[in-house]
């Protein structure tokens, strides 16, 4: 089987250093160009990572046709607009999140996926995990009870006003960047959507990003909760609780790809809790996620992340930046 010819807008560091290398380890695909606004960044970046073809344009790699996918890590602000210009161009597209910054955004892009019949997804690249997929079916199953509630936190600290995720014109901001993965993977587990939250918004006063939150949502069976922020030490966790046991997700969102990942089934009491140790062996996210977008592409299994998911996602962000602005509960709507 032939293998597809990925393309990558720009030369981000999140792809440089984890996707790319990913795909180029995967059975179905490989990295044949990349493009940056400079000639000499493309080049490089080329050179580093052995990729055979590179542009100094954006537009150039659109219109190589010998691109058939297109990988777009760009800032966050210009998802769109380049997701949009890769799928007039014919290419399919994996996007990294958030995908935009405006739900009607999602809709054309799912209207122009429709005309178009190509394959367009969200990069959450937890949701191809075996650590979240277990996790799932050890909810389905019920090992852990009924599911009642879910736990997370997720933080890192830079303050550097001129990094992107601090530009607020940008997309930049906690929500934004990783508030929006326990948003994911609390749905990803309850498998339904929530149906109202309350949030607590903290904003840098230099750059207007938030950048300390804490967040409620009430979903139809239980309820989820998780703070999250771009400005205290870094720590990550997800806990998912039953009527009967307990769920810790030890490293649910960057999971190393040389390493193995566990999650812990307690099944004890506070004082003697009785822990099975779920191992699994290493593996990286990033590969799974490329390889299962091309099967997707070719007709093999269905998009694991396609833009409805998306489109339901960010229903749940907008309301709780509502619900930040209006220090009452929020309908998801």
């Amino acid at each position: 089987m032939n293998k597809l010819k990925w393309g990558v807008l720009s030369t981000a560091n999140i792809g440089l250093t984890k996707v790319l290398p990913a795909i180029q380890k995967s059975e179905n695909g490989v990295v044949y160009a990349i493009a940056s606004r400079s000639e000499r960044t493309a080049s490089d970046a080329a050179s580093h990572l052995s990729i055979p073809v590179s542009y100094s344009s954006y537009q150039e790699l659109l219109d190589d046709p010998e691109v058939e996918a297109i990988y777009n890590p760009l800032p966050n602000h210009l998802h769109v607009e380049w997701t949009i210009k890769a799928m007039m161009a014919g290419k399919h597209v994996l996007c990294e999140k958030p995908l935009a910054l405006k739900l009607e955004d999602i809709n054309k892009l799912i209207e122009l996926r429709d005309k178009t019949g190509l394959t367009v997804s969200e990069a959450f690249m937890v949701r191809y995990h075996p650590q979240w997929l277990t996790a799932r079916k050890a909810v389905r199953e019920g090992n852990i009870g009924l599911l009642r509630n879910i736990q997370g936190f997720f933080s890192y600290y830079n303050d550097d006003k001129n990094n992107i995720r601090n530009i607020k014109e940008a997309g930049g901001g906690g929500i934004w960047d990783i508030g929006c993965y326990p948003v994911t993977t609390s749905r990803f587990i309850f498998d339904e959507e929530p149906l109202r939250v309350a949030s607590i918004l903290e904003y840098d006063p230099e750059t207007g990003t938030d950048r300390m939150s804490s967040v409620m949502m009430e979903f139809p069976s239980g309820q989820a909760s998780f703070s999250c922020s771009t400005q205290l030490s870094p720590y990550q966790r997800m806990q998912i609780f039953g009527t009967k046991g307990r769920l810790e997700v030890e490293i649910p969102f960057n999971a190393p790809a040389d390493k193995a990942c566990r999650i812990f089934l307690s099944k004890g009491d506070f004082y003697f809790e009785d822990y099975e140790l779920i191992d699994f062996p290493v593996c990286d996210q990033y590969t799974l996620q490329a390889e299962s977008f091309v099967r997707t592409i070719r007709g093999e299994q269905d998009n694991h992340v396609p833009l409805e998911d998306a489109l339901r996602n960010m229903k749940v962000l907008e309301a709780i930046f509502k619900a930040g602005k209006s220090g009452k509960w929020e309908d998801v709507c």
